[in-house]
C-alpha cells in the first residue's frame, strides 16, 4: 500500500529529477486500485509543503530542489526571513523584492538562490495567516485604498466602490482581504467595519484585538458543551477508578495574585536520600476530548492571551476558573508526575499516573516570599501547617537551579514591565514586574515535570510533540561578539561559542551590563517552537523537553496529555494510532507555534500602546534614561523612572553629524568624537507621543 512515508523515501532516494504522476506508478509499480489513493497523498504533500509540483506537472522533494519550507517571519521594511519547519536549518533571508506579497506568518516554499548567503526567493504561499486586515481607509484620484496598521503587511488593498460601505477618507477600517497579490493583480479588500478612534485605553486594547483577528467569544456551540461539561462537577466513583487518590496528601497551588486558572499544584517530601515532589496538573484531557467542539475552538485559539486588562483565553471559563482549575478545597482530577531527586539533585525516578487531588491553599507568589525570603513572622503565622512543605520547596529549588545551571542552562533573570491600571483602566504606572523566589520554585518543578513527560513518551517511541529549541547561527555569534567588544569587557576573547553563553552570563552577574549582554544573547537566539523532531532545548541545555504544564492555556501541553493517557492506558500505540498521529500532530505543532507567536505580538502591541498612553501627558518632562539597542537611525532609551522605552531618532541628534559603527555597535560623531553605544546613559526629553503609531520619540 502506498503511504506518505514510502512516497517521500522513494522520490529522495531513489529519483534523481522530477518525475511525472505516471513515472512514480510505473516505478512503484502501483495497481490501478492504489493510483486514485497516490493522486490524494501528492495533493496532500504538495499542500503540506514536502512535495513540489513544478509548472510542468513534474513532482520531487523540497529539500532536493534546493527549496525550504517554513513561515514567513516578515519586517516592516519589507524584506523578511523564512524558518524552516524542519529543525537543524538555517533561516533565510527572503529580499523585499522576493516575497511574493508574503504576510507575516503565512506558511511558504522558497528556493534558495543563494547558499552562500543563505538568500532565497518565494515561489508559492501554502497557507494564509491572515484574513482580515486592520488599515486607514484612504481616497485618490484612482480609487479607494486600505493603508494596512501593521507595517509587516507589504502592500496596500484596493477597495472597490462597492466594497467601501460607508467608510470615509481617514477612518480606521476592518478590511476582509477578498484576493491576495500576485504577479498580475493588486490586493482587494472588502470593508466590514469601522472603528471608531480610541478615546482612552481600553478602546485601545479593543482594536488591537481587532488587528489581531483575536476571538472576543465563543460560538455558542462550545459554550453549550462548556455549559454541559460544567454539570459534571461532582466526581463520582466511576471517575475515580484507575486514579490515584492523592486527597490527603498536602499539596499547594503557587500563582499571581490575579491568577483564576490554577494548572498546576506541587506536594513535596523530604527523604533520608533526598526529595519525593509531586507535580500535579489539572487533567483538562478527561474533559476536552479529541475533535469536541471546545476542542476545535482551543486548537484554533492555540493559547491564551494575556492583557493588562483581561484575558483571552483558550478555554470556556466554566473549565479554565472552574471545573478543570485547581481550586483550593475541592476535590479535582489531575495527572501526576511523582519524581525522586537525591541530594545533588538528580532525578533517581518518576512515575506518571492519572490522579485525583484537593488543594489545600491557594497561594500567591508575593505570600510565599513573605514565608521564606522576609520571613514576615504574620505570614509564618498564617500559614504555619504549611511552613515545612515551603521550606523544602525552597531547598529543592536551589538544588535543581544549580544543577541546571552547571549543566548550561541559560537563567536570564530580566525584569518585565507590568502595567498597573487604576479603578478607570488607565495606567497609572509601568514597573518592573518582579520575579521572586517563589517564581523560581515553580519554574524548576515545572521544568522537571516537562522534561520526565517527555523522556517517557519518547522513550515508547510514540509520536508527540516536542518544546525545541535550536543553536543559534555562526552570524548572530559574530554579532554578539561584536557587542562584547565594545562595551570592552571580558578582554582577550578573540570567539564565542553557544556553549560559551551560560559562563558568559554568571560572570556580568551583578555588572552593570549584565542586562545588556542578556539582550545580546536574546537577540541572538532561535525563537523556541513546537515540533514533532526532538532536537533538544538549547536555552535549558537539555536533550528532551515538552510542555505538559499548562493544558488550560496551552494547546500543545492538552494534546501532551492525551498521548500520555493513551500510553498509559494502552501500554502501546497500534500502527493504525501512530500513523494517526503522525498525519495530524506537525499541523497541529505547526499551527500552534503561530499562534503563540501572534499573541506575544498582540501582547507587545497592548504594552507598547499602554507605554504610550501613560506617557501622553508627560511631553517636554525630561528623565534619565539608558541605551539598550542602537541602529544606524537612532537609539532606543529605556527611562529609568519607568518602565518605558522610547526612540531617539539619529535625525534629532543636531549637535554633530552621527555615523553607525557596525563594529562597535554604536553611533558616533564625526567632529565632537561623541559615542552612544549599549548601555550609556543620558538624559532624555519626552519630545513627542503618538498614540496611532504607539510611539515615544525622544530629544536631547
Amino acid at each position: 500500500m502506498i503511504t506518505k512515508d514510502l512516497l517521500i523515501t522513494f522520490l529522495k532516494e531513489k529519483v534523481t529529477r522530477p518525475i511525472s504522476f505516471r513515472e512514480i506508478v510505473y516505478s512503484l509499480n502501483l495497481p490501478s486500485s492504489e493510483r486514485h489513493k497516490l493522486k490524494r497523498l501528492l495533493r496532500e504533500m504538495t499542500s503540506d509543503g514536502a512535495v513540489v509540483k513544478t509548472r510542468k506537472g513534474l513532482y520531487g522533494p523540497t529539500e532536493e530542489m534546493r527549496l525550504v519550507t517554513g513561515y514567513f517571519d516578515a519586517h516592516k521594511d519589507g524584506y523578511g526571513f523564512i524558518v524552516p519547519e524542519k529543525p537543524g536549518k538555517r533561516d533565510t533571508f527572503i529580499p523585499a523584492r522576493a516575497t511574493l506579497g508574503a504576510m507575516d506568518n503565512d506558511r511558504v516554499v522558497a528556493r534558495i538562490e543563494n547558499s552562500l548567503r543563505r538568500e532565497g526567493r518565494i515561489i508559492r504561499i501554502l497557507e494564509r495567516a491572515h484574513t482580515h486586515v486592520v488599515g486607514t481607509f484612504e481616497v485618490s484620484k484612482v480609487g479607494f485604498y486600505i493603508r494596512p496598521k501593521n507595517k509587516s503587511v507589504p502592500f496596500d488593498l484596493h477597495i472597490a466602490p462597492r466594497d467601501r460601505g460607508k467608510a470615509r477618507d481617514g477612518d480606521s477600517v476592518i478590511v476582509e482581504i477578498i484576493s491576495y497579490p500576485t504577479d498580475t493583480r493588486p490586493p482587494t479588500g472588502r470593508v466590514i467595519k469601522i472603528l471608531e478612534r480610541p478615546g482612552n485605553p481600553k478602546d485601545e486594547i479593543e482594536g488591537i484585538i481587532d488587528e489581531f483577528n483575536l476571538p472576543k467569544r465563543f460560538p455558542r456551540n462550545v459554550l453549550e458543551e462548556a455549559r454541559e461539561l460544567y454539570s459534571m462537577q461532582r466526581i463520582t466513583e466511576n471517575r475515580q477508578r484507575g486514579r490515584r487518590d492523592l486527597r490527603n496528601l498536602i499539596t499547594v497551588t503557587i500563582d499571581g495574585e490575579r491568577a483564576r486558572d490554577f494548572d498546576d499544584a506541587v506536594s513535596i517530601e523530604k527523604r533520608d536520600n533526598g526529595y519525593r515532589l509531586w507535580v500535579h496538573i489539572a487533567d483538562v484531557g478527561y474533559y476536552v476530548k479529541w475533535n469536541s467542539a471546545i476542542d476545535i475552538e482551543a486548537r484554533k485559539r492555540g493559547t491564551s492571551v494575556y492583557f493588562p486588562d483581561r484575558v483571552i483565553p483558550m478555554l470556556p471559563k466554566e473549565l479554565s476558573e472552574d471545573l478543570c482549575s485547581l481550586k483550593p478545597k475541592v476535590e479535582r482530577l489531575a495527572f501526576t508526575v511523582e519524581m525522586e531527586f537525591d541530594r545533588d539533585g538528580q532525578r533517581l525516578s518518576s512515575r506518571l499516573y492519572p490522579s485525583i487531588i484537593v488543594s489545600d491553599e491557594r497561594m500567591t507568589y508575593t505570600a510565599v516570599k513573605k514565608i521564606l525570603v522576609d520571613e514576615d513572622p504574620r505570614a509564618k503565622e498564617k500559614y504555619d501547617y504549611l511552613l515545612c512543605h515551603l521550606e523544602i520547596m525552597g531547598e529543592l529549588c536551589n538544588i535543581l537551579k544549580d544543577r541546571r545551571l552547571k549543566g548550561g542552562s541559560l537563567d536570564f533573570d530580566l525584569p518585565e514591565p507590568e502595567v498597573l491600571l487604576n479603578i478607570q483602566g488607565n495606567p497609572e504606572a509601568i514597573i518592573k514586574a518582579e520575579r521572586n523566589f517563589a517564581h523560581m520554585i515553580i519554574e524548576e518543578f515545572m521544568i522537571a515535570a516537562n522534561e520526565a513527560v517527555a523522556e517517557y513518551l519518547e522513550g515508547h517511541g510514540v509520536p508527540s510533540l516536542y518544546r525545541i529549541h535550536e543553536e543559534p547561527e555562526a552570524t548572530k555569534m559574530e554579532e554578539i561578539m561584536r557587542g562584547i567588544r565594545s562595551l570592552k569587557i571580558l578582554k582577550g576573547r578573540k570567539a564565542i561559542k553557544p556553549k560559551d553563553f551560560s559562563d558568559l552570563l554568571r560572570q556580568v552577574h551583578g555588572t552593570p551590563e549584565e542586562e545588556i549582554i542578556i539582550l545580546m544573547i536574546l537577540r541572538s537566539l532561535k525563537q523556541a517552537r513546537y515540533s514533532t523532531v526532538n532536537v533538544g532545548h538549547f536555552g535549558l541545555a537539555t536533550e528532551c523537553y515538552t510542555h505538559f504544564t499548562s493544558p488550560i492555556r496551552r494547546y500543545p501541553d492538552l494534546i501532551v496529555h492525551r498521548i500520555l493517557s493513551e500510553v498509559l492506558a494502552r501500554r502501546y500505540l497500534s500502527d493504525k494510532r501512530i500513523q494517526e498521529l503522525e498525519t495530524v500532530l506537525p499541523d497541529i505543532a505547526f499551527y500552534s507555534s503561530s499562534m503563540e507567536r501572534q499573541s506575544e505580538k498582540a501582547e507587545r502591541a497592548v504594552l507598547d500602546a499602554m507605554r504610550v498612553w501613560f506617557m501622553k501627558d508627560k511631553v517636554g518632562e525630561e528623565f534619565e534614561g539608558k541605551v539598550v539597542s542602537v541602529t544606524p537611525f537612532g537609539l532606543k532609551i529605556r527611562l529609568k523612572d519607568y518602565y518605558v522605552e522610547g526612540f531617539l531618532h539619529v535625525s534629532y541628534m543636531t549637535d554633530d553629524f552621527y555615523q553607525y559603527d557596525e563594529k562597535g555597535l554604536s553611533l558616533y560623531g564625526i567632529h565632537n568624537k561623541k559615542r552612544f553605544g549599549i548601555g550609556k546613559e543620558l538624559k532624555v526629553r519626552i519630545d513627542r507621543v503618538d498614540i496611532e503609531e504607539r510611539e515615544i520619540i525622544i530629544g536631547i
